[in-house]
């Protein structure tokens, strides 16, 4: 199997959804900034909104991020997903994710494969909905966009859970096992920074690495 570097530098990179867009030139520079800032090693300072910006911006431009950075991620697992095709099969030890969206009254019990593509498709439709995510820069965020940032990080954490007690095999094979720790580090500080997943027994799934991170931001805020 080739190394997850040689897939990269040959254009091999598979998303299992499309890399969606910034909706306005002031977030695609958001995102640009968080890069940059990235690329320095500091996480904790690449999760911080720049000083007198719009904090809904920050959110806006980070969650298209991670949202791009998480269907990079499963693309590499979808052949490995594939052999889960039952409803409750593969997902995280003593977990059955079942999907259901605000208005479903009884959540369907599907295969972990079948939740991540609800998952993505969900969140997919939430950031090309441009009553949650404008695009013209003198729109408002809607009252309760923080709301929405929260269920959708929620959701896309379980696709990482998912992705680390089922797929995490594929990351050795492909020596990118790095590449996702970091991804993940990121994904947690900016949830801890901004109280994006607070209820304990949602984190219980990873409450290993989860509690060691925890650790690490508050290190690195003593910095």
């Amino acid at each position: 199997m080739p190394k997850f570097r040689d897939l990269l530098e040959r254009g091999g990179k598979t998303t299992f959804k499309p890399d969606k867009k910034h909706g306005t030139l002031h977030r695609q520079s958001l995102s640009q900034l968080t890069k940059r800032t990235l690329g320095s090693g500091n996480l904790r300072a690449a999760v911080e909104c720049p000083t007198d910006d719009d904090l809904n911006d920050w959110l806006a431009a980070n969650t298209v991020d991670f949202f791009n950075e998480i269907s990079l991620l499963y693309g590499l697992v979808v052949d490995d997903a594939a052999q889960y095709t039952q409803p409750g099969e593969g997902f995280p030890p003593s977990f059955e994710y079942r999907w259901g969206e605000s208005n479903t009254k009884k959540p369907i019990r599907v295969s972990s494969p079948e939740y991540v593509d609800y998952v993505m498709t969900w969140v997919e439709d939430q950031l090309d909905n441009e009553a949650i995510f404008p695009t013209l820069e003198e729109e408002d965020f809607p009252d309760d966009f923080l709301d929405y940032i929260k269920d959708i990080f929620k959701r896309l954490f379980r696709v990482y859970a998912i992705i680390y007690h089922r797929h995490f095999h594929v990351f050795e094979e492909l020596d990118a096992q790095a590449h996702l720790n970091t991804c993940f580090k990121h994904f947690i500080f900016f949830c801890i920074r901004y109280e994006l997943i607070t209820d304990e027994k949602e984190l219980a799934v990873l409450d290993g690495p989860i509690k060691h991170l925890k650790e690490e931001y508050d290190e690195q805020g003593d910095e």
